[in-house]
C-alpha cells in the first residue's frame, strides 16, 4: 500500500489580521502547486489555527508521513528551534507518524529575482528620472539573534544592488539587531544619493511593516531634497510560490546544498539571466601555476617567440559584465591610484 503523504506549512502568526490573510493566500498558493498531496497550515504563535491543529487534520484524514516546512524566510531561532520542538513533539506523541521537516527559503535566485520584481514596481511607479547608480537600496530584514540569519538579509541586498545596477545599498533591520530602520535611513540620507528606495524584505505584512514605512516618512520629511520610494514587500509573489514548492519536494528528492545552487551558469541570477548555460572554461590559464608576488609576470610563464600582450586591459574571454560601465566601478584598482 502506497503511503499517503501530506503537507504542513508552518508559519510564524501575526496579531495583524491582514497577514494571516496572506499567510492563508501563500498556503493556497502552495497547494494549487502540488496537487499530488493534501496541504495544510497552521501557526506557530499569536494565530489560528496553530500547528498542532493542522497536523491532525492531516494525521485524521489518514496521512502517515508529513512533509513539514518553515513558511519564514531564513532560519533563525523559530526555524530552527520553534518549529521543530512541536513537530517532534507531536510525532512523540503518536506512533507510526513520520513528520519530515524541510528547510527555509533561504538565499534562492529565485526570491532574489521576485524581491527584483517589488523593487522594479515601485520604481516604475515614480515620475522621478533619477538614473539607477544616483539612486540607493535600503533593504529592511526581520532582524533576529541569530547573526547567519541577519548577514542572510545583508547578501540579499548585494545581490539585488549587484543584479539591478544601484549605486550603493545598505543593510537595515526592523527590531532586535543593528542599525535599526530610522537611524540605518538617517545615515543613508547623508550619502548624496537623490533617490533612496526602501524595500522590506518581509513574506507578509503587519505591524512591523507599517513601522517601516511610517519611518520612512518620517525620515524623508527631514530631507525633502530626496526621493524616497516605498517598495512593496514580497507576499505571493508567483516566484515565492515556486520556491516554497521547491522546499517541500526536495525533502523526499534530497537536496545538493552547493553553492551551484546560486551559480549564475546554472540558475537565471538577476541582472545575469543571459549567462545561463555558457560554457564553463578556465580563463586563468595563462597565469596558472606562475606563483606569487613579482618573482614571475605572466609574461615570463610562457615560452612563447613572438611577444605576447599580457596586459590586463583584456578580458580574459569574460562574458560582458552587465554594469562594465557603472560610474562607481567596477575598473580595478591600479597600482598608484589614490
Amino acid at each position: 500500500m502506497t503511503e499517503k503523504i501530506g503537507v504542513m506549512v508552518c508559519g510564524h502568526g501575526s496579531r495583524d489580521e491582514d497577514a494571516v490573510t496572506q499567510f492563508g493566500a501563500v498556503a493556497k498558493g502552495i497547494a494549487e502547486r502540488l496537487p499530488q498531496y493534501e496541504v495544510d497550515s497552521g501557526f506557530l504563535e499569536f494565530a489560528t489555527p496553530v500547528i498542532r491543529d493542522g497536523l491532525d487534520r492531516l494525521r485524521n484524514s489518514g496521512h502517515a508521513h508529513i512533509l513539514a516546512i518553515p513558511g519564514m524566510l531564513f532560519a533563525a531561532g523559530h526555524a530552527k528551534n520553534d518549529i521543530p520542538s512541536v513537530l517532534n513533539q507531536y510525532a512523540a506523541e503518536h506512533e507510526g507518524l513520520k513528520i519530515s521537516y524541510g528547510r527555509e527559503l533561504g538565499i534562492d535566485l529565485k526570491m532574489i529575482r521576485a524581491a527584483g520584481d517589488r523593487i522594479k514596481e515601485a520604481l516604475k511607479a515614480s515620475d522621478n528620472s533619477v538614473p539607477l547608480h544616483e539612486t540607493m537600496l535600503v533593504v529592511v530584514g526581520r532582524g533576529s539573534s541569530d547573526p547567519d540569519a541577519n548577514s542572510n538579509a545583508t547578501k540579499v541586498m548585494r545581490l539585488l544592488w549587484e543584479g539591478l545596477g544601484f549605486g550603493w545599498g545598505e543593510t537595515v533591520y526592523s527590531g532586535v539587531t543593528f542599525p535599526l530602520v530610522e537611524p540605518g535611513l538617517q545615515h543613508a540620507a547623508r550619502l548624496g544619493y537623490k533617490r533612496i528606495v526602501v524595500f522590506p524584505y518581509f513574506l507578509f505584512t503587519g505591524i512591523l511593516i507599517k513601522r517601516i514605512y511610517d519611518y520612512t516618512d518620517k525620515v524623508a520629511a527631514a530631507h525633502p531634497d530626496i526621493e524616497f520610494i516605498k517598495a512593496p514587500y514580497l507576499n505571493d509573489h508567483p516566484l515565492v510560490l515556486d520556491s516554497f514548492a521547491e522546499r517541500v519536494t526536495e525533502i523526499l528528492e534530497g537536496t545538493n546544498n552547493m553553492n551551484c545552487g546560486m551559480c549564475k551558469y546554472r540558475e537565471k541570477a538577476l541582472g545575469f539571466e543571459d549567462e545561463v548555460g555558457l560554457k564553463q572554461e578556465s580563463h586563468h590559464h595563462h597565469v596558472e601555476g606562475i606563483g606569487t608576488g613579482q618573482a614571475k609576470l605572466p609574461s615570463q610563464a610562457h615560452d612563447h617567440t613572438n611577444s605576447h600582450d599580457h596586459s590586463h586591459n583584456h578580458d580574459h574571454h569574460h562574458h560582458p559584465y552587465p554594469y562594465a560601465d557603472h560610474p562607481l566601478g567596477p575598473v580595478s584598482m591600479k597600482e598608484g591610484d589614490k
